[in-house]
């Protein structure tokens, strides 16, 4: 079975054009490595991962926050091109976030703001690999504040690194040999 890595951050604004470039490459990386890349189905920096995975022949997994593909590109002006599997959830923007981290095996922060901060929260929570590209601005950049606020360990392994190539290779060595499901 292929490890699952979500790619979760923002969805909409304005980017730097290294940030974009970094993504791309963080989402070809994931799939040079065989693995699937998750997305919230979404616009912007998670679906420049997807971008990135697809033109590396990767598979590709959209947790849509719609319960219709209408839905899915009209009301939540969301892509569907290059997403092989996309999910319907019908739980809107927040209910969806449970679904999509509890989906993937790891998850990766870029850029992000509430919506990502909740998808961090309960990766954090359910004691996840999480990887951090750093420099990629959003709560991406200041994960390591929260957690020293938070104080609690969960299991969760902590990865940062603002290089999508070594982000991809320490995640999958965590995942492989230190991480035990909580």
């Amino acid at each position: 079975m292929k490890i699952k890595v979500g790619v979760m951050g923002t969805s909409e604004g304005i980017f730097d054009p290294e940030v974009i470039k970094k993504v791309y490459k963080l989402g070809e990386e994931i799939a040079k490595h065989g693995c699937a890349l998750l997305t919230g189905g979404c616009p912007g920096l998670p679906y420049e991962a997807t971008k990135g995975a697809k033109a590396q022949g990767g598979i590709t997994i959209g947790i849509s926050p719609a319960l219709t593909l209408e839905e899915h590109i009209k009301k939540y002006n969301s892509p569907v091109e290059g997403i092989d599997v996309m999910i319907y959830t019908g739980s809107g923007l927040m209910g969806r976030e449970v679904i999509a981290v509890r989906s993937c095996d790891i998850i990766i922060i870029v850029g992000g703001r509430s919506g990502t901060l909740g998808e961090f929260a309960i990766a954090y929570d359910e004691g996840r690999p999480i990887g951090v590209l750093e420099g990629s601005g959003g709560i991406a950049d200041e994960i390591k504040n929260f957690i020293a606020i938070i104080k609690k360990s969960t299991g969760s392994h902590l990865i940062y690194s603002p290089d999508p190539v070594e982000l991809v290779t320490k995640l999958l060595e965590t995942n492989r040999f230190n991480h035990i499901p909580k």
